[in-house]
């Protein structure tokens, strides 16, 4: 399935033109967990499958506890190398330890509202409802895309298949995040 007829029946109102050749961008994974590890990290795994099988360069993965500052570090050690996107599986919930969209919010430059809203219209055609049980964000720190995906297979499957993969495809039309890139620390 091509990213103009996502299995959720969603017309997304672009395409990707094959004919062009794909500019690969550096992501990382990084799972939100107090309860896995690198062997149960299903949802980091399928991220970072999903990443190479785009034709993304997986510039790292990690797995990091629900706690706020582990968090922020390691966002900000990836943006200090220059990693152009980092996709977050987990802590996007309501529950005590779900502590992402604190972590991570104070760190944006700018905030992409539409990015909860596309992930919820996606999430509900999967889960219905349950969707509201999510805080699904993203946003720029320091020229680097940062997207917040909850932890279950299914929703980082939504959010990568249906949503952030056409956006960092390069011959994604009309536009695509990868041509902004060189622009997102203009002042």
């Amino acid at each position: 399935m091509n990213a103009a007829t996502p299995a959720s029946g969603l017309q997304p109102g672009g395409r990707i033109n094959e004919a062009l050749p794909i500019k690969p961008v550096k992501i990382a994974v990084l799972t939100i967990s107090d309860t896995r590890d690198e062997e149960s990290d299903t949802s980091g795994h399928v991220l970072a499958g999903r990443v190479t099988e785009a034709g993304h360069q997986l510039a790292a993965k990690a797995i990091v506890p629900d706690d706020v500052e582990a968090i922020r570090r390691q966002v900000l050690a990836w943006v200090g190398a220059g990693v152009e996107a980092i996709v977050t599986t987990g802590g996007t919930g309501i529950t005590g330890r779900d502590v992402t969209p604190e972590a991570i919010r104070p760190l944006f430059d700018k905030e992409i509202d539409g990015f909860s809203v596309i992930f919820h219209l996606v999430s509900y055609q999967s889960v219905g409802l349950s969707t509201l049980q999510s805080r699904a964000l993203a946003g720029i720190v320091k020229g680097c895309f940062v997207f917040c995906l909850p932890g279950s297979n299914g929703a980082v499957k939504d959010g990568w298949d249906k949503v952030i993969s056409a956006q960092l495809d390069s011959r994604h039309g009309p536009c695509n995040m990868v041509e902004l890139m060189p622009r997102l620390m203009e002042t």
